[in-house]
């Protein structure tokens, strides 16, 4: 039984990769009922991997359709028209080619919120054209501050395009859309661009290049992106590494006096001249102990030294287990829902289901069992 949030909350997922499932699997965790629309034959995401190991695809139905045939098209407009919201990342044109653009869809459930995700959005010289997480880093800028100093730009993982500028974002509108629905106004499209999330996570840093805080000419050099001595990671004598991170002067006071420096004859870290001498200084004394000892010495204290720790390391750190931060899904750890709530907490996900095994999920959305054995028939549906 659903629990969470959103419960009685409705969504259809059109099948796709990367922001848009990750969308639509918090959608879930949060208790909303979501079903997949998937293909008969599954396409070509670029990463292979066996069936029930795509975590972001938990906590849902998945039905699997031919839309090229006409019955398979009504079966979803039927949905939509129950639907809360509808999620599709595909190229411009590809839903209005299968009968499903705003349009019709909008006419069958004028309350529907349908988010469309996208790299580029939906207009423009670049809407047509392929392109992942990387792509619309290096086309937002972002990319060209991500690294140091005299090396290439650094790639970080897929996360900031495709999750957090990108499924992240699809959320936040969403449920925005959802809610101005609710307040009595009108379903509408929900154009989420990968582009305009990386961009937009772009505020804050973009108010520090205008009071000259920041240089994005210079990667590597400043505050925050491994230019500033009190703001990086360092190896220690075991070969693991601490991240130090004291931005404020109270806190690089605890730092070094946990290192065993003076912090009134240290280098004066809020000064960039005395930038290499401090880094040379912080280099050699962490390096001379274990990341063990400095683990030991920063416990509890405000120091903002903490070590780097590996993925299994962190999946089981006390501290971790404690917030629950990780459940077991089939035998699999992954990442708890999150955000958090005190009255409706969200229940533990369901593992992803196997391609077009959730027929029988139909029945709650008002499709009727014989209507799902004549598609059946037909091969129409899985």
């Amino acid at each position: 039984m659903t629990a969470g949030p959103l419960k009685g909350f409705k969504a259809i997922e059109m099948a796709g990769i990367g922001p848009g499932p990750f969308a639509a699997m918090m959608l879930a965790d949060l208790g909303a009922d979501v079903i997949r629309i998937d293909r008969l034959t599954p396409g070509d995401a670029g990463i292979a991997r066996p069936e029930g190991l795509d975590f972001t695809l938990r906590g849902r139905a998945s039905v699997a359709l031919d839309l090229k045939d006409p019955e398979a098209v009504a079966l979803v407009l039927d949905l939509i028209a129950g639907a809360d919201a509808l999620i599709e990342g595909f190229r411009p044109g590809v839903m209005e080619r299968l009968g499903l653009g705003p349009e019709p869809c909008l006419s069958r459930n004028p309350r529907l919120s349908y988010g469309r995700l996208t790299g580029w959005g939906q207009a423009g010289p670049l809407a047509q054209t392929a392109g992942h997480d990387l792509t619309y880093l290096a086309q937002s800028g972002v990319l060209s501050m991500l690294g140091r100093s005299g090396a290439a730009p650094l790639a970080p993982l897929n996360l900031l395009g495709d999750y957090a500028g990108g499924g992240m974002l699809m959320v936040a509108g969403l449920l925005a859309s959802v809610l101005q629905v609710r307040a009595g106004g009108e379903g509408q499209v929900v154009d989420a661009a990968m582009l305009d999330g990386v961009s937009l996570m772009m505020v804050p840093l973009c108010g520090m290049i205008a009071a000259g805080l920041h240089d994005p000419q210079a990667r590597g050099g400043n505050l925050l992106d491994s230019g500033a001595p009190h703001y990086d990671s360092y190896i220690c004598a075991c070969g693991g590494y601490l991240a130090i991170a004291p931005l404020e002067a109270r806190f690089r006071r605890d730092l070094l006096a946990g290192l065993g420096f003076d912090p009134a004859s240290f280098p004066d870290l809020s000064r960039k001249e005395s930038w290499p001498q401090a880094r040379a200084a912080l280099a050699g004394r962490i390096a001379s102990e274990s990341r063990a000892h400095w683990e030991r010495v920063f416990e509890g204290s405000d120091a903002c030294a903490t070590p780097v720790l590996s993925l299994a390391e962190a999946q089981s750190h006390p501290a971790n287990r404690a917030r629950d931060l990780w459940v077991e899904v089939a035998g699999h750890l992954q990442p708890a829902p999150a955000p958090r709530f005190s009255k409706t907490p969200a229940a533990a996900p369901a593992p992803p289901p196997p391609r077009g095994s959730g027929a029988a999920a139909l029945g709650s959305w008002g499709i009727d069992p014989d209507r799902i054995r004549a598609l059946r028939a037909r091969q129409i549906m899985l």
